[in-house]
């Protein structure tokens, strides 16, 4: 689990600095850049769900 959040701050870290650049900078393939990072996000975080729900049944 540990590795999987550590996953999500990077994909989080990743998403924020694309993000940025494309609103501030204007930059269109940071757009799309940050675009996947989001779809990798969501994925993530469903997992961190799942397994999160999974250990607090322990």
């Amino acid at each position: 689990m540990k590795q999987l959040v550590e996953k999500i701050n990077a994909e989080i870290a990743e998403f924020v600095a694309n993000a940025e650049a494309q609103v501030v900078k204007g930059n269109k393939a940071a757009g799309a850049r940050a675009r996947k990072a989001a779809l990798n996000l969501m994925k993530d975080l469903k997992e961190f769900r799942k397994v999160s729900v999974d250990e607090a049944k322990k």
